[in-house]
């Protein structure tokens, strides 16, 4: 196995430049991180934090990292490559990632330098070029959102797709001013929802008003503002797409005082159990979580196969429930037929 102090020799640096470089020090010269960059390259270095422990090989560990464990969705996802994984007699290892992008390489360095059997990832942020060193050296999988700068193994929802047939049905119902409620849209998850929405409304001749658009809405304060503004608008909305079930969530409440048509995407707990029962854009999280630890496995088989290489897009469905024929008030007026 490749050290620390074979990449110093062969750059002709001290190992603790090595270090230095590795953890993006940015007081390192450029000229000698570019040879130490080179020497890694060249060795196909990684450091491995654990290695007294495991000079034996691989750990037995997957490595599950998410946004926030707590989360239905993600927590489905962990779960079903908890269950893949004790099925190969491998345990896992999961962390919550957070919302802040600038967590994101600490946690998944911390997590790669105990040398995995594997690692999954929904990611949160802006760069994953970085991943490519240890992809070489473990199988790296992505989940619900794709990664940026990174070619790897990547499982992921009809994102555009499910948001444009929530905002159709809606559409079929009588609304013309659908708000959109979501998070982060610089997410791949939410651009693409975004998109689907706006897509569906310019096919029905409806112009795109950016006033319809409330972002950052993850809690009940900030949904309670979001209808608050949409509500005070010259010409306010009747319905809303909810970008995802956390949104939802925090809207469900609000939305007892000011009731609209609603469908939002992801499913969560009660959902069809509240009043209105709240219409979704069903996923399935345990099938992306169970395909991405058979993936890992397929990838320690040895399997390079062209159909290992490419990205799964899997398809999402509509579970209309009763909060999405909430109708229209009268001042709407239907949308014509096509003839």
């Amino acid at each position: 196995m490749t050290t620390m102090r074979d990449v110093a020799a062969r750059a002709g640096v001290s190992t603790k430049t090595v270090s230095r470089v590795f953890n993006d020090d940015p007081h390192v010269l450029p000229h000698t991180r570019a040879e130490v960059e080179k020497a890694m390259r060249e060795l196909n270095y990684v450091p491995n934090v654990m290695a007294t422990t495991f000079r034996s090989g691989r750990a037995s560990v997957i490595g599950v990292a998410v946004p926030d464990i707590v989360d239905p969705f993600f927590a489905a996802i962990a779960r079903a490559i908890e269950d893949a994984a004790r099925a190969h007699g491998i345990s896992t290892m999961v962390t919550s990632l957070g919302d802040d992008p600038d967590d994101e390489r600490p946690s998944l360095e911390s997590m790669l330098g105990r040398k995995l059997t594997g690692l999954v990832v929904a990611p949160v942020g802006d760069d994953h070029s970085w991943l490519e060193r240890w992809r070489e050296h473990t199988p790296i999988v992505f989940v619900d959102r794709g990664p940026v700068d990174l070619v790897t193994d990547t499982f992921t929802e009809d994102d555009e797709h499910g948001a444009h047939l929530a905002t159709s049905r809606l559409i079929e119902h009588g609304h013309r001013r659908i708000a959109y409620v979501g998070d982060v849209v610089r997410l791949s998850t939410e651009t693409k929802r975004f998109e689907g929405w706006r897509r569906a409304q310019s096919e029905s001749g409806i112009p795109f008003d950016p006033e319809l658009a409330a972002l950052e809405v993850a809690d009940r304060d900030a949904a309670a503002a979001a209808i608050a503004r949409l509500k005070a608008l010259s010409d306010p909305p009747t319905a809303i797409f909810s970008a995802n079930a956390r949104s939802s969530m925090a809207l469900v409440h609000v939305l007892r005082e000011h009731p609209m048509a609603l469908i939002g995407f992801g499913d969560f707990p009660m959902a069809d159990t509240l009043t209105p029962s709240i219409s979704v854009i069903d996923q399935d999280p345990a099938r992306l979580g169970t395909l991405a630890a058979e993936r890992i496995f397929a990838r320690l088989a040895g399997g390079d196969a062209e159909d290992l290489q490419s990205s799964t897009v899997l398809d999402v469905t509509l579970v209309e429930r009763e909060s999405s024929r909430v109708p229209a008030p009268d001042r709407e007026q239907p949308v014509p037929s096509t003839p």
